[in-house]
């Protein structure tokens, strides 16, 4: 599906609203994006750049193949800059960093472009920086700030931005969509579960890791219902030689968990109070594995430990 159609789809009134700036030539010169994580802040922020410096433009839409689409969704292209935190905050020093390049002429073009993620992390001095940057803007530019939190954004920011707020999918309206794209009810549901952007949910559906991983978790998940003794052989047989990074892990924890809620909501519909109330400490139980993992404990002993205390 076209970059375009998704994030019509994802959110229609933004789409249309800077659809139409562009047709009429009154794109604003600084755009604030304001709304929750996963609802498409940074892809229109991408699409936006690519807007302007495509070059095998389509029905007035960006191709997303030429040279130029590919830098900008890579981060490569010189006259498009991504500034996100450094640590827990965006700094003055960055915002410093980023006026001293956006002095200079741009390298491919007269304008400029810079995304700022959540910049609601800017410490008070990036922030005033930042406000002088767009009050007194050194040329042609484009800055689109991403924010999950505009009560952090000062007002004074804000005034010189235009706002636009990205609403969220409800997760029947995301489920619905990814059917539409020939995904199963099922997979649409995980997927669901594990984001509430649509882009995201498109571009994991598509990804053979995943595919590959949702299968293995739910036999695991099979074995482990039946408390049956393989769940654990199989967290060294299997598992660990697929879910090595530490964001596949979380990833493997999050589509078990989704198994496991899955499989109360039926017990609960079938009146099995008794399996509801087993289900619901094996969930906590998998909540602290959770834990575990995020404090650097190994996936290999986390998971073993989970099977030992929820198979006997």
């Amino acid at each position: 599906m076209a970059q375009e159609n998704i994030l019509a789809q994802m959110q229609p009134l933004v789409y249309q609203q800077l659809q139409r700036s562009f047709e009429h030539g009154r794109l604003a010169h600084a755009y604030l994006f304001e709304g929750e994580k996963g609802t498409g802040k940074h892809e229109v922020g991408i699409w936006l750049a690519q807007h302007l410096y495509c070059t095998k433009m389509n029905n007035q839409q960006p191709c997303g193949r030429c040279n130029n689409c590919q830098r900008i969704q890579n981060q490569e292209h010189p006259d498009v800059l991504v500034l996100a935190p450094d640590g827990q905050s965006i700094k003055v020093d960055q915002i410093r960093r980023l006026q001293t390049e956006f002095s200079r002429s741009g390298y491919e073009s007269r304008k400029k472009v810079f995304l700022i993620q959540e910049a609601e992390k800017m410490n008070a001095s990036a922030a005033n920086s930042l406000l002088k940057f767009l009050e007194e803007p050194p040329g042609d530019f484009l800055a689109i700030l991403e924010t999950e939190a505009i009560g952090r954004i000062l007002p004074t920011i804000q005034s010189r931005c235009q706002t636009l707020h990205f609403q969220e999918l409800s997760k029947d309206s995301l489920i619905q969509k990814l059917q539409d794209q020939q995904i199963s009810v099922e997979k649409a549901k995980l997927l669901s579960f594990l984001t509430n952007s649509l882009g995201k949910a498109v571009e994991i559906s598509e990804d053979e890791w995943f595919n590959e991983a949702k299968d293995l978790i739910y036999q695991w998940f099979v074995y482990l219902d039946k408390r049956d003794t393989q769940a654990f052989i199989y967290v060294q047989k299997r598992l660990v030689k697929v879910f090595k990074e530490k964001n596949q892990q979380f990833t493997g924890f999050s589509i078990l968990m989704y198994y496991y809620q899955e499989a109360q909501k039926q017990a609960i519909t079938s009146g099995e109070y008794g399996k509801v109330k087993r289900l619901n400490q094996t969930i906590e139980r998998l909540l602290l594995a959770e834990q575990k993992l995020r404090s650097n404990v190994s996936f290999q002993a986390v998971a073993e430990q989970f099977v030992l205390q929820t198979i006997f």
